[in-house]
This record gives C-alpha cells, structure tokens and sequence, in this order.
C-alpha cells in the first residue's frame, strides 16, 4: 500500500504474539480515526495464548477502507508461510519443523485459508517517505548497501539478494568489524547490536523483534517498539502525526504460561 500524506497518524504496532486481549485495548486505546495508517512491525503470531485470534483481528484491520493498513512480515509470519508450502510440496520439511516449533501446526489445525491469507498479505518492509521512516520487523544488517525503494520490487530480486534481504526479519547482532548478520548462537560480546551503529542510510527505521523491557528504545536513527507484551511488559504503539511529531501509546501485557522469560534489555539513553 502506497504511502500518502495526509491529515492523520502513522502509528506502528509492535509484536503482539497473540495477545488478543491487549491488541483489543491497544485498538481501543489510540481511538483510530478515518485515514489513520496502520502499520504492524510483524510477529503478530506464536508465543500468546490466541494467536488465531489475533491474526483474524489483523485481518480485519486490513479489510478496513476508513483505515489503511499494512502487516510487516516477521520470522514468525515468514515460518508460518514457509510451513504452509512445506505441508504441499514437502511433507516431511513440513514435520521436521513441526517437531521443533509446535506453534505451527498449532496455528494451522486452528486456522482457516482466510486466516493463512491474512499472513501471506505480509509485506517484507514498509516505507513512509514523507516521514523519512522504514519499517522493518528485525533490522538492518551493517553490510547491507542497497535497498529497495518500494516493497513490491524484494519478488523481483534475483535469489541471492533476496535471501540477503530477508535477514532484515531477523537481524538482531552484527559482526562487530564486518557488519554481517549473526545468529544468536555466533554472537561474541563485543558484538554490537544492530541499531547502535546504524548511520540511517535507509532512513529512521521504526522496527520490533528484539524485546525492551524498560519501554520504546531510542537510537540516533531507529526505534525499537517491542516492549515484551507476551513477556508480562507491555503492547505499544508508536504513533507519528504528519508533521513528525511522535508519542507512544502502551497497553499493560501479562506473563504467559509456557512463555520463557525474556533477556532483560535496557533502553539506551540517549540523552
């Protein structure tokens, strides 16, 4: 969906992880009026008591016409698309995977095809040129030059690049001199996390999937919204108006059973 300029606000949603309860309050909270953009940074699914529930809610929100609104795709989206293609074309990827996250076969015995749908409307990446503002789920790799100008064109990619991009849905530490993409399990302690040495040269990136604990975090050129709704923090909304004026909206969130406790992280100060 194109960015337009208008009246109203920009508000990014961070990861909601089935907590249907707490996106309802959330909704209800920043009292969404005609024209208002919604943007969700992804990872919608998984984790929460009602994660049916909350893809359905999504769903709604985009069948909207006084609204716009976009999903921003996460790993969770994107491993629930995976396995919905693995259960056609390759059974048994489909139960290895299966075997190592339960959520997915969870989500597809509760889910109807509309519902699958509503994933499958992910987009890779959002972006609001009139605010200078790109919205990921994850982050930006330091070794990453180029990007695209619109979301459409990431299908259009040659394989290598597009494989390269997708790690902006996971991206959490990079590789302290090279910059590259690290998994969790082959980050050292000097490896810093992505978004302290980012330079902005996509934008200011508005993102979710690594958990603040203490609130919104602030870097000179992102902001991460995921304040552990699934964790016992809170749900939180980012809400920009058209002149870029921005303030946060939170929902209490609660500890789910069967939920690990999140890392504590600590919201940089940045004066």
């Amino acid at each position: 969906m194109e960015a337009t300029l208008n009246n109203n606000r920009t508000i990014f949603i961070g990861d909601v992880h089935g907590m249907l309860d707490e996106l309802d309050a959330l909704i209800n909270a920043l009292d969404l009026a005609s024209g208002d953009r919604l943007v969700f940074l992804g990872d919608i699914v998984d984790k929460g008591p009602d994660q049916v529930g909350a893809v359905r809610r999504v769903g709604q929100l985009l069948d909207r016409t006084d609204i716009s609104c976009v999903l921003v795709r996460g790993n969770h989206e994107d491993q629930h698309i995976r396995y919905r293609h693995h259960l056609t074309h390759t059974p048994k990827v489909a139960r290895d995977m299966a075997s190592r996250k339960p959520t997915l076969e969870a989500f597809q015995s509760g889910a109807t095809d509309q519902d699958a749908a509503v994933l499958d409307q992910a987009l890779p990446f959002w972006r609001c040129p009139e605010l200078n503002i790109l919205a990921v789920h994850g982050g930006i790799p330091g070794d990453m030059l180029d990007f695209p100008d619109h979301w459409d064109e990431f299908e259009h990619l040659p394989k290598s690049d597009k494989r390269k991009l997708e790690k902006i849905w996971r991206t959490r530490f990079i590789d302290r001199e090279t910059g590259v993409f690290l998994s969790n399990s082959s980050q050292q302690p000097d490896d810093p996390f992505w978004a302290e040495v980012y330079d902005g040269r996509f934008g200011h990136v508005v993102f979710g999937h690594e958990v603040f604990m203490d609130g919104p975090a602030e870097f000179p050129h992102a902001t991460g919204i995921d304040t552990g709704a699934v964790h016992g923090g809170h749900l939180t909304a980012l809400v920009v108006t058209p002149d870029g004026k921005r303030d946060y909206v939170s929902v209490p969130g609660r500890m789910c059973s069967g939920t690990r406790q999140s890392p504590e992280r600590t919201a940089p100060n940045t004066g």
